[in-house]
């Protein structure tokens, strides 16, 4: 059976993403076999795309958890930094009341610290969720090719089996190559905008009042929570070349951030560019993640942007 010619194109940048098919080998090229096969490719990829939906509500709860949590850092800082230079009133004549309200926003400032390190780790395993949907996606001849009674898998058992069932289209025009770039191209959105928000979550964890704490402000090259490392480099944003984070950039950017040591005190005009910054998403183009979702669920005949809200 001939792949017919798709009219849905990814864009430039999408390209070469995907691992090339290879043929599927004999006999299940037959029509026999790919009429068992595509039933079978139907349901997982149907399956792996409401996972990657369902991944996008995941994120989106994630960011706004972390943008309250950054946004309480800076509330308390920025109460820490002006305190002196406010009036008490009535109660500037209790002992060390100025004291004992500098650590109590202290302390606050600390609990919400570890709030948005939890924040940015939930976006961490969003983003491996969904680099390991991207790669299961395949659907692969388990068993015998000779059996009358022709099995599936979501793994490989014979080196030979690209799981593509020879790169033919799974429902009208698209292969499994083409959701696999189409799923990886909102991967890559959500991945360099993850190394935007490690910047800023550097930023935030970084800040102190001098007059409170004694602290070191973090470098980019710090692990942040044990293992981040390993996650990092699931998601190619870490250089065991280099063993430190890859440094993050903008989309349709090429130069990258190159100061990246942190500061402990922050002015509140730069503090509310990060906020904004962070609630801004610059690296993910929405209406391209519609678009995508647009076609994939005319494909499968699932309106994803409905079950999105």
């Amino acid at each position: 059976m001939e792949a017919q010619t798709s009219p849905y194109q990814t864009r430039s940048h999408s390209q070469n993403i995907a691992p090339p098919s290879s043929p599927f080998p004999s006999p299940s090229q037959s029509s026999s076999v790919a009429r068992l096969w595509r039933p079978a490719a139907q349901r997982n990829l149907r399956n792996q795309w409401s996972k990657l939906n369902s991944l996008l509500h995941d994120w989106r709860s994630a960011v706004s958890a972390g943008r309250s949590h950054a946004t309480a850092i800076v509330n308390s800082y920025l109460s820490q930094k002006y305190m002196d230079g406010m009036e008490f009133g009535v109660l500037s004549d209790m002992a060390n009341i100025r004291k004992k309200a500098f650590n109590k926003l202290f302390r606050q400032q600390e609990l919400d610290r570890g709030k948005l390190l939890k924040s940015y780790r939930d976006m961490v395993g969003v983003l491996t969720d969904m680099v390991k949907i991207c790669k299961s996606m395949r659907c692969y001849l388990r068993g015998t090719s000779n059996s009358p009674l022709a099995q599936f898998s979501f793994s490989s058992e014979d080196g030979s089996d690209s799981g593509d069932c020879g790169g033919i289209p799974v429902f009208t025009f698209c292969s499994i190559a083409s959701f696999e770039a189409l799923a990886l191209e909102i991967a890559r959105m959500f991945i360099s905008e993850l190394n935007l928000k490690r910047l800023l979550v550097v930023e935030f964890l970084s800040i102190y009042d001098e007059k409170v704490a004694e602290a070191m402000g973090l470098q980019w090259s710090d692990e942040l929570y044990e293992g981040e490392f390993d996650d990092l480099a699931t998601l190619n944003l870490y250089s065991a070349e280099t063993q430190k984070p890859n440094l993050p950039s903008l989309r349709h950017c090429n130069s990258s951030t190159s100061n990246m040591q942190s500061k402990r005190q922050q002015d509140s005009n730069v503090l509310q560019i990060y906020i904004t910054t962070w609630l801004a998403e610059v690296n993910i183009d929405k209406c391209r993640v519609e678009e995508i979702f647009g076609i994939a669920g005319g494909e499968m005949h699932v309106d994803f942007l409905e079950i999105s809200g």
